[in-house]
């Protein structure tokens, strides 16, 4: 059941704004796959990417896991939260492939929610040897 147990963990790490928590989800040469193209490998590379998590206010992350074998799994998650910094905003900007809020400088930083897939392969101590996630990310409505 490692892939119902990693998705308990990267739920409290993200929500936590966890960073070394992330890094020790992972096996010594435990690699993410945030996106296609890009990894993060060992755990100095791995906590230095969850740093940018603590730029983000009132996280709720939700998961299902849709499939598990003994070493491995997948589930899908969707993830909230408010955008907390303008250093934030300009690092989604340039990542996403969804347009940009009609939002001026000095406007109220918008919230965003985050749907993916995650794919996970695990150690027999349940330790991740590999994660691949695939997202989407868009904007929330203002109330």
């Amino acid at each position: 059941m490692p892939i119902h147990d990693f998705m308990a963990a990267y739920k409290r790490v993200w929500e936590g704004q966890d960073s070394q928590g992330f890094a020790a989800l992972f096996a010594p040469g435990g690699r993410y796959h945030n996106t296609p193209f890009q990894v993060q490998q060992g755990p100095e590379a791995l906590a230095a990417y969850w740093d940018r998590i603590k730029l983000q206010q009132d996280i709720a992350l939700r998961y299902e896991v849709l499939g598990e074998t003994t070493a491995g799994g997948i589930a899908h998650w969707n993830v909230t939260y408010q955008v907390a910094s303008e250093e934030l905003f300009a690092i989604w900007a340039k990542s996403t492939g969804t347009g940009l809020p009609d939002r001026k400088p000095g406007d109220p930083l918008p919230r965003m929610e985050l749907d993916g897939m995650l794919v996970g392969e695990f150690d027999p101590s349940g330790l991740a040897r590999e994660v691949r996630i695939w997202w989407h990310s868009t904007p929330r409505p203002t109330a």
